[in-house]
């Protein structure tokens, strides 16, 4: 498992007539800690399309937790559960400054080739980048 947090303030346009966070933008604040997350591992998602796959969503499912509003600053704890077969699966957890739960979100990636939308085994740019990744990370431990 790896994870990174990212942090964010909501803005204005991202709330509805009641004034909190409609529920259309999770999928988004996932979507920005999930690629920070791969940039942190040395994976820019320009380089996974770049080498002719896609990594669309298969599978979203939330729970809302309490509301987030306008200018609330909001931390996600972004983790890659599992990547195995086509699948890359996400855990997200969202707290706002007072470190209480907004929202607990699961996603599931599916890895696609590019051209045929096909999906195909997580290539190695993808499974390479994590193994490397989670072996620098236990030597730091160790030294």
């Amino acid at each position: 498992m790896i994870t990174h947090e990212y942090t964010f303030r909501v803005n204005y346009s991202d709330t509805d007539k009641m004034g909190v966070v409609h529920h259309s933008n999770y999928a988004r604040y996932c979507e920005n800690a999930r690629w920070e997350l791969f940039r942190k591992i040395g994976i820019p998602y320009n380089d996974i399309e770049e080498k002719g796959y896609m990594l669309p969503v298969f599978i979203m499912n939330s729970i809302y937790i309490s509301p987030a509003r306008y200018d609330d600053e909001i931390r996600i704890v972004a983790v890659l559960k599992e990547c195995k077969g086509v699948r890359i699966t996400f855990t997200f957890n969202l707290y706002n400054k007072e470190n209480i739960p907004v929202n607990e979100t699961e996603i599931i990636l599916a890895c696609v080739d590019k051209t045929t939308f096909k999906p195909c085994q997580i290539p190695s740019i993808i499974t390479g980048g994590i193994d490397r990744y989670l072996l620098q990370q236990t030597f730091e431990g160790i030294y």
